[in-house]
């Protein structure tokens, strides 16, 4: 079998970076060449130093500015991690122009179309709608364990803009797979992301005796960030062996439906702590600054039964994520893409 190319768009991100990480742990079995983009300049050394064989290319995701160097440089990828997003709840709702030119990937599937004449052929798009504040979802948000042909009405400006770029998805590309998640938790990134993680931030003032607010009436299905990898990891294989065109919409969600002030009593439970410096609060106690669903719990049948995948429980993954190291706070875009995975995580700013 011939090489695959990978390219990770976004790969100094939270996700971007254990994406990297997935890809590596299986690029020789599977013969991948990888690369990954990054908006700030220059990518962080360690990430470099960590993956030596990785190829590194500065793009603006508004302009467009740094795809042909792709085309040139690494050639035409069969995969397309797509983790790259604008997804400061506060910054989307103060300037939704530039929200919906870096989270609509109008600029990579442009240059797409001005390398070759046959517009996106045999692509494979994994849209994962995903965030780690909970905050930024295409749902409601007025009921429980949302399935995929719910309809999606976004209550933020984040919201829908990840709904136009499922809707650019679907319109400008025959096969796509459409990923929705909410937030992701797990172990810190080899180069530490300057966000604070959930799970780590809980930890961080729960050890300091700092009583802080939790909210008793907003839920979500935190997902392990692990099996967001396995997920993409097992639709790229698929992809690469099989060569079958695919039109999926799937949520890709944890098993549990948790609200925040459960979620920090389980941390204080594994670690020990005192659980009356955690105080349930109602969402409305609390002005964000942003419109955030109440309920984005999802129903994950689907995944577990086109991918066989079955995430892990809330509970089981934090405590993984602490062994794994997880405490302290903390495109081608050449000549048609083959398959294009788009992965909008929680990330700080445009990674």
């Amino acid at each position: 079998m011939n090489r695959k190319r990978v390219l990770v768009v976004g790969g100094t991100g939270y996700l971007g970076q254990h994406a990297l990480q997935g890809f590596s742990a299986i690029k020789e079995h599977t013969q991948l060449d990888l690369a990954f983009t990054h908006f700030s300049n220059p990518p962080p050394q360690a990430l470099l130093d960590a993956f030596p064989h990785l190829l590194a290319f500065n793009v603006d995701l508004r302009t467009g500015h740094g795809f042909q160097a792709i085309s040139d440089s690494f050639g035409q990828p069969d995969v397309v991690v797509n983790c790259a997003a604008l997804s400061v709840p506060r910054a989307c709702e103060v300037d939704p122009p530039t929200a919906m030119s870096v989270n609509v990937p109008s600029s990579l599937q442009e240059h797409a179309h001005n390398q070759t004449s046959d517009y996106c052929p045999a692509s494979l798009c994994l849209c994962l709608d995903c965030d780690h504040s909970g905050i930024l979802s295409v749902y409601e948000g007025v009921k429980s364990f949302y399935k995929e042909e719910d309809e999606a009405l976004p209550v933020n400006v984040y919201g829908k803009s990840k709904i136009a770029a499922e809707k650019f998805i679907s319109e400008n590309c025959s096969n796509f797979a459409i990923l929705r998640s909410s937030i992701i938790f797990g172990p810190q990134t080899i180069s530490p992301v300057p966000k604070s993680l959930p799970i780590q931030w809980m930890d961080g003032v729960l050890s300091k005796g700092i009583t802080v607010d939790f909210f008793h009436d907003e839920f979500r299905c935190p997902v392990y960030v692990k099996d967001v990898v396995s997920t993409i990891l097992a639709l790229s294989e698929k992809w690469i062996s099989e060569g079958k065109k695919m039109r999926l919409l799937l949520n890709v969600g944890g098993p549990d439906r948790v609200s925040r002030v459960q979620m920090a009593e389980m941390v204080a439970d594994l670690r020990g702590y005192n659980k009356s410096f955690i105080k349930s609060v109602s969402t409305s106690s609390v002005d964000r600054g942003v419109k955030s669903p109440a309920d984005i719990s999802m129903d994950i049948t689907k995944l577990v039964q086109t991918l066989g995948i079955s995430p892990i429980s809330f509970r089981d993954g934090v405590e993984v994520g602490f062994q794994d190291g997880g405490s302290g706070s903390s495109i081608e875009v050449g000549v048609g893409i083959e398959f294009w995975v788009m992965v909008r995580g929680w990330v700080s700013g445009r990674e």
